[in-house]
């Protein structure tokens, strides 16, 4: 994966409750990591029919691995002004170097 096909701008949230300046817990994000990232929107190619397992999965990202972090289901990724919902996460070929996401896109409440 060469540095130049990463040109999307993501970052990692935990969407678990925050402490206000009062110590009351309020629902709000925490930012993990911000990181270069490969992007690929679902469309009708071979290895999107082969992840038809995932067909909630609107939406694939390619990352370093980030040290320290561990990257679940359970976290989020923003992308510009799209929020998405981590479905799958898998370590690309094993080696421990970069992490394929897959994800679907989180609409806001109200929106159509």
């Amino acid at each position: 994966m060469s540095f130049g096909k990463m040109s999307a701008l993501i970052i990692i949230l935990s969407a678990a409750p925050v402490k206000d300046t009062e110590g009351f817990a309020v629902p709000g994000d925490t930012i993990l990591a911000s990181v270069r990232a490969y992007k690929e929107e679902r469309h009708g190619s071979v290895a999107w029919r082969n992840r038809a397992a995932f067909s909630t999965a609107t939406c694939l990202f390619r990352f370093r691995v980030i040290p320290g972090l561990t990257v679940t289901t359970s976290l989020y990724i923003l992308c510009g002004t799209e929020r998405h919902r981590i479905v799958s996460v898998e370590d690309v070929k094993g080696r421990g170097m970069y992490i394929e996401v897959l994800t679907e896109r989180v609409a806001p409440s109200g929106a159509v």
